[in-house]
């Protein structure tokens, strides 16, 4: 396949994501990251949704973070599905992998403070989840590039440390089992993004600082894979107070 060609297809995908029906997302899949927020580990898959106005594609600028928020970054391996699911069995690894169109890479940025908040109260996440800019992306990776999503090296650095670098095959629960509870409550359709959960090591960044983030296979950087985004502060009236 050709350079051109490639380009033109990842173009082509990312311009198909932004108009993702929705964005649902994986929490609590890895058993450190669960540890180090004081989380109660899950009997089954969770997840929640971000708006898909939450994406920023590579190049479109930089995260923005609200005033009064304390931003944290969460690198995860996505999923972009490739048709309708539903009542997947988990058992079915084939139908599952079938299932996927493509991959990219993600940063699920999250107002901790604002989700801290809402898990004190009882009440939803989704400004901690859905602002403008809060899920950088990458190119679309082909489907080729990845031929086993649960032997993969996520990473994420800030300003040249590295943060997060861990593999896929910790997740506590695998793509088909956690297809299979989503298609169980909401039907997947094509376009609609998968995030599969974060390692260790996240935390706070804040204006000024630069994010690189990426995926590995066998040892070898994805180029498609990769991502750098920058943090700004937000010129908004908008400031988070206490619900």
């Amino acid at each position: 396949m050709s350079l051109f060609f490639r380009r033109g297809l990842a173009t082509s995908s990312m311009a198909s994501l932004k108009k993702a029906s929705k964005v649902v997302c994986i929490g609590r899949n890895y058993a450190d990251h669960i540890t180090e927020l004081n989380s109660a580990r899950p009997k089954q898959p969770f997840f929640f949704l971000k708006p898909a106005s939450s994406i920023l594609p590579p190049g479109a600028g930089p995260v923005i973070r609200p005033r009064g928020v304390d931003l944290h970054y969460e690198v995860e391996l996505a999923l972009v599905m490739g048709k309708t699911v539903k009542d997947l069995e988990a058992s079915d690894m084939k139908g599952a992998l079938d299932s996927i169109e493509s991959y990219a890479m993600s940063i699920d940025m999250t107002a901790r403070n604002v989700q801290n908040e809402a898990k004190k109260k009882g009440l939803p996440w989704s400004i901690a989840k859905g602002f403008d800019t809060f899920l950088p992306v990458s190119n679309i990776i082909p489907k080729s590039a990845i031929p086993d999503p649960h032997k993969v090296e996520l990473y994420l650095t800030v300003n040249g440390e590295s943060k997060q670098a861990d593999s896929t095959d910790l997740m506590l629960f695998q793509i088909p089992r956690i297809l299979s509870d989503i298609s169980k409550v909401m039907t997947l359709e094509k376009g609609d993004v998968v995030l599969t959960g974060t390692p260790k090591g996240v935390g706070s960044v804040k204006p000024g600082d630069v994010m690189k983030a990426g995926v590995k296979v066998d040892g070898k950087e994805i180029e498609e894979g990769k991502i750098e985004v920058k943090v700004e502060e937000s010129t908004s009236t908008y400031e988070f107070k206490e619900t």
